[in-house]
């Protein structure tokens, strides 16, 4: 029996599903316009049900995976462009949404081109072809044009609801929000209009410095190209040619190793730039902490939404971001910090860090450990200010311990014994501090569950006196007095401030690159120095070496000249040559020489192989010293990637360096003018012609061979020298060619630095003008000539303190020590006018 609609699942809706969770975070209009949709495209119950688990990551939801694989072939083509209608709804799609988009076009088996065509043609729908562009100038119609010739149910809906998942849309059906005293007031309504005014102008500084930045790496990848191509170019000897090419292909990895890292860097720029449009008109308030802390009640406490998750006796737990908008402020629920295997929830709590101007960190009074505070040292990285939440445990579900606490609701809050309240606050204080840089954030006791239960209708007799005992009005005051009071410093100190970390993160990496390869290049020049050294030495060893075995050889030669004479001193001359070739000694001089030869090219080759290996060695050592492991993966050690294979390389040069030497070839030694006095000598007595003919013998011999030997050695030094030469020529060539090139890299990398080093530097002065307004209780509307008429010079220890000089005198009208918990860092303030005066006071002095 076939199913009924309402029990079948409609995967292409679920997909859709997915995809509004694929950037991590859901609007609470997002879910309701996705329920509409559903609603609108008559989805069945068990379709709406799964849509429920997976936007809120239930246990057992159903997978990407698992959806797209049930996705039939003829719907796939669809099902695609219904995504990247909903990717493209804001006029860009988010790298977490073409992940999404690339993983499920893999399990469908399509192939690269495909998926590239795909993006490519969605992306020319869009009017927003730049992330800088306005991100109040996009159209809907992308979708409609993606979905355009198909007419499925789904589909028209779809195109029909585009305006209502938009995020332009997102927080304009929001209720008013159930506590009036956090948002109502004029003092609020003026407070949040001047917040968005001064966004505005922040943002025009902040995305000019994160475009020059996003460029600036861009440009980086290409220069890195340009130089590894050059290389390739290079053919000025068959020699050169051949170490260019090893440089080439010894560069290509690290080429390719600094192009990956940098579009990391280039993707944490642009989302820096999508969290600050987000952040854009609104006063942001995230809430994290661990799992179960209390995060999620203290949301609906505060919204006034979610109670139907959080009941009595069940638990909700936040998987993804939630966003709740209303007017000018954002409230942000996380996911837990800390539970086991929540990486991936800590990356999600970690997107909105950049975009909140106050983060609400919550912690219980059960479970004070340091390790939970760990999280802090990336808020102050990227200089959040903090507000830590203390909630207090006590199960008021259990009606003795309410009439107890009704009885009393301050008692728990007391500061007494080291193991109440006081030594828990001790203790969160100090392990915050220990990775938070400093103390100047506040720390507000609260008892969420009794604001709860000031809620719900079983308790509206006490509802007052529950709400008062929670403390709840202490951190909803907190959190006003940050909007109404410190909501300029502080959207500032999101839109400009903290967004200096989006650069000095790509900063910091480029310039460990500069130390990296500067490093790198000095070990280099040290081994080729070493080579040099190494080779000149196994050179004359081996010419040595070369050297003995051809007088070793000749020696051979030399001592057989004197018996044969003996032998041989009456025979004809034609006959005592023909004697002399037979001899196994001369027969064989060629054979040994040519085997002293080829031993020598083997003895010199192998040690000259060692010596390379010794540096290939040398360098792996280094890299595992400095690195800590072999694992050369890591970003630091990009330069040391391929140096695993150096030796290798510098063989592979080695091989590139002929033989150039061999023994003489044709070696005849012929006995000359033996005989020719026997015939006038016949006067003299036999043993005296015996005498003078080996004598004559002995010396024509020996002068023929004493004449090759010297021509033997001569030829062995000349070749020798020649491909000893050659083969030192080859590595140092080698090594000066990459040296040069790695040269080349680090002056991109230093320019890239001194441009990252302009945009922080643009950012820290407007930063430093707005400080010095808000602390003077000024406004001026923020413009370079103000800038520069009023800051002369910033010096920040990001997240810790700023040194800012004014070219004109300075009166604060705010105290120091608000204005450090403020913006919980160590701020001074000094003109440069009253430093030259101190100076000039000093120097009168001495």
């Amino acid at each position: 029996m076939s199913l009924s609609t309402t029990d079948q699942i409609n995967y292409q809706f679920l997909l859709l599903t997915h995809m509004v969770c694929a950037d991590g975070q859901i609007h609470s209009e997002e879910s309701k316009a996705l329920q509409d949709l559903g609603q609108q495209a008559k989805m069945g119950t068990r379709t709406l049900e799964e849509m429920e688990k997976i936007l809120n990551q239930d246990k057992g939801f159903i997978s990407l995976e698992e959806v797209a694989r049930h996705i039939p072939t003829k719907e796939k083509s669809e099902a695609i462009r219904q995504i990247l209608a909903i990717a493209y709804v804001d006029g860009y799609c988010s790298p977490s949404e073409k992940e999404m988009v690339n993983y499920v076009a893999k399990i469908w088996n399509w192939s690269d081109t495909e998926i590239t065509n795909l993006l490519e043609g969605a992306k020319k729908f869009s009017t927003v072809q730049n992330i800088y562009s306005d991100i109040e100038k996009y159209e809907l119609s992308v979708g409609a044009r993606l979905l355009k010739g198909v007419d499925s149910l789904l589909s028209r809906a779809i195109v029909d609801n585009l305006t209502q998942i938009a995020p332009k849309n997102l927080g304009d059906k929001v209720k008013k929000l159930r506590k009036e005293i956090l948002l109502s007031g004029a003092e609020y309504e003026k407070a949040t209009q001047k917040c968005k005014s001064i966004a505005t102008e922040d943002y025009k500084y902040t995305d000019n410095s994160l475009h020059i930045a996003y460029t600036t790496l861009e440009n980086l990848v290409e220069n890195i190209q340009q130089t590894t191509e050059s290389i390739h170019k290079t053919t000025s000897n068959k020699g050169q040619a051949n170490t260019a090419k090893e440089v080439a292909q010894q560069l290509e990895v690290t080429k390719n190793a600094l192009s990956a890292e940098v579009i990391k860097k280039l993707e944490g720029v642009r989302e820096s730039l999508r969290s600050k449009q987000r952040a854009l008109n609104y006063f942001s308030i995230a809430f994290m902490g661990k799992t179960k802390a209390g995060k999620s009640t203290l949301h609906a406490i505060i919204t006034g939404d979610g109670w139907e998750a959080i009941g009595v006796g069940k638990q909700r737990t936040t998987r993804l971001n939630r966003v709740y908008e209303w007017k000018n402020i954002r409230i942000i629920d996380t996911p837990g910090i800390g539970a086991p295997g929540g990486a991936s929830d800590e990356e999600i709590a970690e997107r909105i860090i950049e975009e909140s101007d106050v983060i609400c960190y919550v912690v219980t009074n059960d479970s004070v450990q340091e390790t939970e505070f760990k999280f802090l040292e990336l808020l102050k990285e990227k200089a959040k200010p903090l507000i830590i939440l203390l909630n207090i445990k006590n199960n008021l579900r259990d009606q003795r311990r309410l009439d107890y606490f009704l009885q009393d609701p301050d008692k728990l809050f007391v500061m007494d014994s080291s193991s109440g309240l006081g030594g828990h606050i001790e203790r969160i204080r100090r392990y915050a501090k220990n990775h938070y840089a400093n103390d100047y954030f506040d720390i507000i006791p609260v008892m969420l569950l009794a604001a709860q239960m000031s809620q719900e209708p079983e308790h509206q007799d006490n509802q007052e006196k529950l709400f008062q005992g929670s403390h709840i009005q202490e951190l909803l005051d907190a959190i006003r007095v940050s909007l109404a009071e410190h909501g300029v410093i502080r959207r500032s100190q999101t839109l400009l401030g903290s967004t200096v970390s989006a650069i000095e993160t790509p900063n910091e990496w480029v310039n460990e690159q500069i130390k990296v390869y500067q490093d790198l290049i000095n070990n280099l020049k040290n081994m080729r120095d070493k080579f040099q050294k190494d080779i000149a030495k196994a050179a004359r060893k081996n010419h040595e070496y070369l050297f003995q075995q051809i007088k070793t050889t000749f020696k051979e030669v030399f001592d057989i000249i004197q018996p044969f004479a003996e032998e041989n001193w009456n025979v004809e001359q034609s006959q005592l040559n023909s004697k002399l070739k037979d001899k196994p000694e001369i027969l064989n001089i060629e054979g040994k020489l040519n085997i002293a030869f080829k031993e020598c090219e083997e003895k010199f080759n192998k040690d000259v192989q060692e010596i390379l290996r010794e540096i290939g060695n040398e360098l792996q050592n280094i890299a595992r010293l400095k690195f800590g492991n072999v694992n050369l993966n890591e970003q630091d050690s990009i330069p040391y990637k391929d140096m695993l294979r150096f030796s290798g390389k510098l063989l592979g040069v080695l091989g590139a360096s002929a033989f150039l030497f061999a023994a003489p070839v044709g070696i005849f030694l012929g006995v000359t003018g033996a005989c020719l006095h026997l015939i006038s000598n016949f006067l003299k007595s036999e043993e005296q012609k015996r005498r003078e003919a080996v004598e004559n013998i002995r010396n024509s011999l020996n002068n023929q061979f004493k004449s090759e030997l010297e021509k033997t050695l001569k030829n062995a030094e000349e070749s020798f020298s020649k491909y000893s030469k050659d083969v030192e020529s080859n590595i140092s060539n080698y090594f000066n060619e990459l040296i040069e090139s790695l040269e080349v890299i680090i002056k991109h990398l230093e320019n890239t630095q001194n441009k990252l080093d302009g945009c922080a530097e643009n950012l820290n002065r407007a930063y430093a003008k707005r400080i010095v307004d808000w602390c003077a209780d000024k406004y001026e509307p923020l413009t370079d000539e103000g800038i520069l008429t009023t800051i002369a010079q910033v010096d920040r220890d990001f997240g810790r303190n700023i040194k800012i000089q004014t070219k004109s005198e300075f009166k604060s009208k705010r105290f120091q020590k608000i204005i450090n918990q403020v913006l919980q860092e160590d701020i001074s303030i000094i003109s440069v006018k009253s430093s030259e005066q101190t100076f000039g006071n000093l120097q009168h002095k001495t």
